[in-house]
């Protein structure tokens, strides 16, 4: 079975890691499905990478952190933050994209 990340999950979001880096955000409701995500890799750079249409190279690897139930993943900006073009100086409307994933359930 397979679920929508935004039943999932209680907060998902983006935000500056720096001037050339974007990070994103999912904390998970339910400690079961963080822990089936985590030990499947159901969250990883390949999939990010086409959610974002972005090389491989310009997704970190997923960081699971267990205690708050999250998965944090970095990506390298486009465009430096702040410079000509960039249509989101504080990243933090970046997260659009995962609000299409969806994810196996317990």
């Amino acid at each position: 079975m397979t679920a929508p990340l935004t039943e999932l999950a209680d907060v998902i979001r983006s935000k500056n890691t720096g001037p050339y880096e974007l990070t994103l955000d999912i904390i998970f409701t339910e400690r079961e499905q963080y822990d089936l995500v985590k030990r499947e890799r159901a969250i990883n750079r390949a999939l990010i990478a086409d959610l974002y249409h972005l090389p491989p190279d310009d997704v970190g690897e997923p960081i699971f952190y267990d205690p708050a139930k999250a998965v944090k993943v970095n990506l390298r900006r486009p465009l430096a933050s702040g410079s000509v073009g960039d249509t989101d100086v504080y990243g933090a409307q970046q997260h659009g994209p995962l609000l299409t994933m969806v994810l196996p359930t317990p």
